[in-house]
């Protein structure tokens, strides 16, 4: 590595996207600081930059493009001529050979599964792109420092076999990989001496988790909760994303019986519509996502549930949209994410997009407008009500708590006592539209 480049060591990571590129980026993070260098937030106080990018939205590809040429006017007015520009994560898994062409001034490309090899790349400077898939590689090099003292994020499951027409998941983060028990649990219980008190496991499709036990069998996530359960630290649990042809029994069961498995469940249908479901190679219908549903508020009444959905899907008519706002009005959502449809390049749908973008707004609109309903009227629900609350961080005015309560809403309260990392039960005064106001 060049002498000027050793002596100011300051590395600059931005995330963009899902939670498991947070994830990615603290273990980026706990390599280079390995390494001796300091984390900054400024991109101008660094001379290592790391873009860890996300390529499921069209916007989110593009604003990557943008930053990389604002970051290229700062790296030019540099006195220091060693600073280095990364792009990693899924652009730069999918699109490699396009950035080094549009933007020849970056100096590596890496992949999601790849990144682990990022510091020895830098220190030599031989390879500019690696976009190896290196899951099982990639989770034995890596660090795993506490990032805060109350929740962690903890990657569990990998990559995704399901072909979903719309997504490019399984082409830039492969197959589907699951880590061993054992790695999961040593990895908890290094954040738990930590006093970590909340767990949230990730994965492209957590609930297909398959990791191998001390026994050499293949275990399901319902087992890895129930393990991570034992360790006295944590309090709660949780996981995220889940594909609806997973949530096995096992898993809907211990909803009902393990108390530290919070009552919240995110669980993506993208539609109401079986016809662009089957367009959209979903692998099941809007019945059997609602006796999946029934199941789990069998074996826990409270559950509440979030959802994705994507409007203006290649095919969909006026009659599928309706389909969509019935199914919503049914299930009762308390938050969910959606989404106008954007061709996604090297995906079936790609080519195939024919709603014109004033019908895709409109049906957005109407869709979060019904959403919104259901997320204010849950929230409602709860004033006059004590919840307990796992406070965070502090908030924007002085003496402010934020937290989380067990159905994954933020609640915030005033307190002149520090209250971050305490469960604390809590009188719910008043609810916005997307937090609850809390007293003790």
């Amino acid at each position: 590595m060049n002498d000027n480049l050793k002596e100011n060591k300051n590395i600059f990571i931005k995330s963009y996207g899902c939670q498991m590129n947070v994830y990615d980026s603290n273990r980026i993070k706990d390599l280079f600081e390995n390494k001796g260098y300091k984390i900054v937030n400024k991109i101008e106080d660094a001379n290592l930059a790391v873009l860890n990018t996300c390529h499921i939205r069209e916007k989110a590809a593009e604003k990557v493009y943008s930053d990389i040429g604002r970051i290229k006017k700062i790296k030019e007015k540099k006195t220091d001529k060693n600073f280095k520009l990364v792009v990693a994560g899924c652009v730069a898994q999918a699109e490699g050979e396009e950035i080094q062409k549009r933007s020849p001034f970056v100096d590596f490309v890496v992949g999601p599964q790849s990144y682990h090899k990022l510091p020895d790349m830098i220190d030599h400077s031989s390879t500019k792109i690696n976009d190896e898939f290196l899951q099982n590689e990639k989770f034995k090099n890596l660090l795993f420092k506490s990032s805060n003292n109350v929740s962690e994020f903890v990657s569990i499951q990998e990559g995704c076999d399901k072909f979903c027409s719309f997504c490019v998941v399984p082409y830039t983060r492969g197959a589907e990989f699951s880590r061993p028990v054992e790695d999961v649990l040593n990895e908890i219980k290094n954040y738990s001496s930590n006093k970590i008190k909340e767990i949230i496991l990730l994965g492209q499709n957590v609930n297909a988790y398959h990791g191998k036990g001390n026994d050499g069998k293949t275990k399901d996530l319902a087992y890895l909760i129930n393990k991570i359960s034992e360790i006295d630290q944590i309090k709660r649990i949780r996981y995220m994303t889940s594909h609806p042809i997973d949530m096995s029994d096992t898993l809907i069961a211990i909803h009902g019986q393990n108390p530290k498995l919070m009552p919240f469940l995110h669980l993506p249908i993208q539609s109401g519509s079986d016809k662009i479901l089957k367009l959209m190679n979903r692998k099941h219908t809007v019945d059997e996502y609602i006796d999946v549903i029934n199941k789990i508020k069998a074996s826990r009444s409270d559950i509440a549930l979030s959802s994705d959905f994507i409007v203006g899907f290649p095919g969909e008519t006026d009659e599928d949209f309706e389909n969509t706002m019935r199914f919503v009005e049914k299930i009762k959502f308390v938050i969910a994410y959606s989404f106008m449809y954007s061709p996604r390049p090297g995906t079936p749908s790609q080519k195939k997009d024919n709603i014109d973008i004033t019908t895709k707004k409109a049906r957005l609109s109407a869709l979060q407008s019904l959403l919104k309903q259901q997320q204010v009227k849950f929230n409602k629900s709860f004033v006059d009500h004590e919840m307990e609350i796992l406070f965070e961080k502090t908030g924007r005015h002085e003496n402010q708590y934020v937290g989380r309560t067990i159905y994954n809403q933020s609640a915030f309260i005033s307190h002149s006592n520090n209250l971050i990392n305490k469960i604390i039960k809590v009188k719910v005064s008043r609810s916005t539209d997307f937090a609850l106001e809390c007293q003790l």
